[in-house]
């Protein structure tokens, strides 16, 4: 079964994908939109989910530190309703907590420049939430 890994921001989205025994996640891309226009992101997940044959998403959750529920994480709420009603697969919020922060501390050890981290680092960031869901099952 595939699972897509998702970090939703409000100009990008980082695209992740596991392989068919969901052990691993790797890096698909960096989608960028619109800002705030989230129907071209969606458009781009159904396309992915149908060419993958995903069965399963996991779309990154940012909590406040304190575990409470700030704007962005209503967006990710209201994102992850509408997946599931055009794609009617599961759709798991993933606590997003330090992702980010976890994901330029790779690039930053893989010795990536500063310039092409932050092409990389939302995708990144998906890794890091689609192989912390999968180390967890």
């Amino acid at each position: 079964m595939k699972i897509l890994g998702l970090d939703l921001g409000s100009k990008t989205l980082g695209i992740a994908l596991s392989d068919v025994l969901g052990i691993t996640a790797q890096g698909i891309e960096t989608f960028v939109f619109t800002e705030d226009n989230y129907d071209l992101p969606i458009s781009k997940i159904i396309e992915l989910v149908k060419q993958n044959q995903v069965e399963k998403i996991v779309l990154g959750y940012p909590k406040n530190m304190n575990g409470t529920i700030g704007p962005r994480g209503k967006i990710s709420e209201e994102f992850a309703k509408k997946l599931r009603d055009y794609l009617k697969i599961e759709v798991i919020l993933w606590d997003e907590r330090m992702t980010s922060k976890e994901a330029e501390k790779i690039l930053i050890n893989a010795n990536i420049s500063r310039q092409k981290r932050k092409k990389v680092i939302d995708k990144m960031a998906a890794v890091v939430i689609l192989q912390s869901y999968l180390n967890s099952i």
